[in-house]
């Protein structure tokens, strides 16, 4: 069946890719058939329970390069899961006694959209599956593609996720401005903490684009811009278990030595150590869950 109408919709957490897969996803089907219309559901699934959506005109088309400069999403993004009734109820999404998978159902249907494309990261996909069963299940002649985004680039078997390497590339924009305050005071302990849940990936990635800058650097270690002071002298991810009693006298050793330590720490990190520690203690540990 030809493709006369797609649907775009960017939801959940933003990450540096939402911009430019919208802006890219409106550049290939200009190209491929510019007879074929675009529309863009405001704040994702939100948008698409209220019938809430822009036409992407031919304006909007010449001008789909721009944005990818831009972060954030320009058709607006939030977290609503289709599946979750009582949620959907609440924010007066659905009236009582709908089902909001059937209710965005028939908005596609009566927007006459056939692809849906749903820009976004577990929830959002999760959420699309759950869609693309109900609409095969009840014979809706519908295609839904799922666009894998997170920063934490933790999407099984994807290799690599949307927005990943730019968190990365900014993490470590971050990191050379933050480590410039080890000059603040003598023996400065400086933790970059990186989001990443249970996956370090960010991390270790944003720890490779820093160092990559530091070897771009030229250095003058008589007047004190030595670049031990802004090396990386640990990387904690939750991939690899670590000696913490072990690093803690190894990285003082660094301070004797440098005056300074920076750390590249990964949310979800030593965790499992901690726990470990309790455990052995004898103190009951309740559920821990890293991430936000």
């Amino acid at each position: 069946m030809p493709v006369r109408k797609v649907a775009l919709l960017t939801a959940g957490g933003l990450a540096p890719c939402l911009s430019s897969a919208v802006g890219g996803l409106i550049q290939k089907y200009t190209e491929v058939d510019p007879s074929i219309e675009i529309i863009g559901y405001i704040n994702g699934y939100h948008g698409l329970l209220l019938g809430n959506s822009v036409q992407v005109t031919q304006e909007v088309r010449d001008k789909a390069p721009l944005l990818h400069k831009f972060g954030g999403s320009p058709i607006g993004n939030s977290r609503v899961k289709l599946t979750n009734v009582k949620d959907c109820l609440k924010r007066g999404l659905v009236q009582p006694g709908q089902d909001p998978l059937q209710v965005a159902a028939e908005q596609l249907t009566k927007d006459g959209v056939d692809v849906l494309h749903t820009i976004g990261g577990d929830d959002t996909n999760t959420t699309a599956a759950d869609l693309a069963a109900y609409l095969h299940d009840n014979d809706y002649e519908l295609t839904v593609v799922g666009l894998p985004k997170t920063i934490d680039n933790d999407v099984i078997p994807i290799k690599q996720s949307l927005g990943a390497w730019t968190a990365a590339e900014q993490g470590s924009i971050f990191a050379q401005n933050i480590i410039a305050e080890h000059t603040s005071n003598p023996r400065m302990l400086i933790i970059h903490e990186v989001m990443g849940r249970n996956c370090g990936w960010l991390t270790a990635a944003t720890a490779v684009k820093y160092r990559e800058w530091l070897d771009q650097q030229a250095w003058n270690p008589g007047i004190g811009l030595d670049r031990r002071g802004w090396d990386v002298h640990a990387v904690f991810v939750p991939e690899m278990a670590f000696d913490i009693a072990a690093e803690a006298q190894r990285l003082l050793a660094v301070m004797d030595e440098v005056g300074c330590v920076n750390i590249f720490l990964s949310e979800g990190a030593g965790v499992a150590e901690i726990v470990a520690e309790m455990q052995a203690r004898g103190e009951e540990v309740g559920a821990t869950r890293s991430g936000t």
